[in-house]
């Protein structure tokens, strides 16, 4: 998800490590704040991988600062990433949010809609945070108000994101879709 999200604010622009530390953890840092100690080791092996390059500038008051710009292998690698998003990157809220930050990057609209469709037919599974016997167990069976909040907010959440994404599969999917 760090890398994603690293090569994502990459591919738009280049950034300085302060800047892009600060967007990956509005992005993320609701959930997971970004610790020097988890965002430069990142960056290093994007940086061996040969996705990003560092280059230094003088700082404006103090020391240089570093520059990091996506090479042409590492805009490939946010563009297979995206393409490929699969497993966890469509089933975990915090790494599917990720992909859709950087989803318009992918540009075809088939291969956005094969994403979206992962995420479309990983919703209309039945499932809950509780089960009995294996069986999902919805709001309405529960006795526990914190547990039916967090069911019914799920749910209303759900919802809005089934909705979202049916109009936007139609949308790309064009006129004769």
């Amino acid at each position: 998800m760090l890398e994603l999200a690293i090569l994502g604010f990459l591919f738009e622009q280049q950034l300085h490590g302060y800047e892009l530390k600060r967007r990956v953890a509005h992005l993320t840092g609701h959930v997971r704040p970004i610790a020097d100690g988890t965002l430069y080791p990142a960056i290093k092996r994007l940086e061996r991988a040969g996705w990003l390059v560092r280059q230094t500038e003088p700082g404006s008051r103090a020391a240089p600062r570093h520059v990091l710009t996506l090479t042409a292998d590492g805009r490939a690698e946010l563009l297979r990433r995206l393409r490929d998003a699969d497993g966890t990157e469509i089933t975990d809220e915090n790494h599917w949010f990720t992909v859709l930050a950087f989803l318009r990057h992918l540009g075809d609209p088939d291969e956005q809609s094969a994403v979206l469709g992962r995420r479309l037919e990983f919703l209309r599974q039945p499932s809950s945070f509780f089960y009995d016997d294996g069986r999902p167990l919805a709001a309405e069976e529960l006795d526990d108000p914190f547990r039916q909040g967090l069911l019914a907010v799920a749910r209303a959440t759900s919802r809005a994101e089934l909705d979202w994404l049916e109009r936007t599969l139609a949308d790309l999917a064009g006129p004769a879709g």
